[in-house]
């Protein structure tokens, strides 16, 4: 038997109560940006470097759950330390090299001709670069505070079912959905390779899983059928899209995920309020689509 979220709400009310919902993230994330907590993102977020789609392909099929990533180093400048025995995450990089016209490597200044009167060319490599996700990571201070902890973990119980409600209706739509340990602070994925994979954390609190589980059910109605690459390109319209379709539906269900949601939503729009509403309608039509199959509202209703 498929389980369901009971609602004592009517359609009309709960597409009225949706739009609230959906706008007060804009409103929100608008708060947000006026914090402290922002700008101590902002410029943690801005020591990473921007990654082409296929070092962004790369990452992803090796760690789906990555959000940053940089090398050994440049994680220690950020005050985080890669674990001991992580796997790097291998990615391309770029440089030029002088060579002469053997291909000999020459240290001759400029295009053309070096100081001897010799002819040299500059070529460009792509060396494996090694790098690490911030789930690999840990403060080296821990008192000196997380600037990238925008999100904070919901705490409390899943007292509608929505967890399970949610895995019933992927199941029956033809995805596994599996609890697994994942690295850091990762909460789930779906899998975009043909496999349909739905993977929740397994050591989440009842109300992150509930959570959770409608963020990763928003991604399977929203992008499992995309082309290949299109999240890759545009993960943060799609990140944004996902957790909004999450922040509703649990609101309308009533599970509060704003601790958790708002900066999340935040984090991957770029604090901008027009990206997030520009997403209005893609949002509440998941949300709808998810709540009719998920919840059994009473005849009298």
């Amino acid at each position: 038997m498929v389980r369901t979220v009971h609602s004592s709400i009517s359609v009309e009310e709960r597409q009225q109560a949706a739009e609230a919902l959906r706008e007060s993230i804009a409103v929100r994330v608008e708060a947000l940006k006026e914090s402290g907590e922002w700008e101590r993102f902002l410029a943690f977020a801005g020591a990473f470097d921007a990654y082409s789609l296929s070092n962004v392909l790369l990452i992803l099929s090796q760690c789906p759950t990555a959000t940053r990533v940089a090398g050994f180093r440049k994680w220690q400048t950020l005050g985080r330390q890669v674990r001991r025995g992580e796997k790097s995450i291998r990615i391309f990089g770029y440089r030029t090299i002088k060579t002469d016209d053997d291909t000999t490597p020459s240290t001759a200044g400029g295009e053309g001709q070096d100081g001897a009167g010799e002819r040299v060319r500059v070529r460009a490599v792509y060396p494996m670069l090694s790098v690490f996700d911030v789930a690999q990571t840990d403060l080296i201070d821990p008192d000196a505070g997380d600037p990238a902890a925008l999100a904070q973990q919901l705490a409390g119980e899943d007292p509608a079912g929505i967890a399970a409600a949610v895995t019933d209706y992927l199941t029956a739509a033809g995805w596994t959905v599996t609890r697994e340990a994942l690295p850091g602070s990762a909460n789930g994925y779906t899998t975009t390779d043909g496999t349909r994979r739905v993977v929740i954390g397994a050591d989440l609190s009842p109300a992150q899983t509930a959570k959770t589980a409608l963020h990763e059910a928003a991604h399977v109605l929203l992008h499992a059928d995309e082309e290949p690459g299109e999240y890759a390109a545009h993960r943060g319209i799609k990140e944004t899209e996902a957790e909004s379709v999450a922040y509703v539906l649990a609101g309308l269900l009533g599970l509060d995920t704003a601790v958790y949601s708002i900066g999340y939503v935040a984090g991957w729009a770029d604090g901008d309020p027009d990206t997030i509403r520009a997403t209005a309608a893609r949002v509440l039509s998941t949300v709808h689509t998810l709540a009719d199959a998920l919840t059994a509202i009473p005849a009298n209703v």
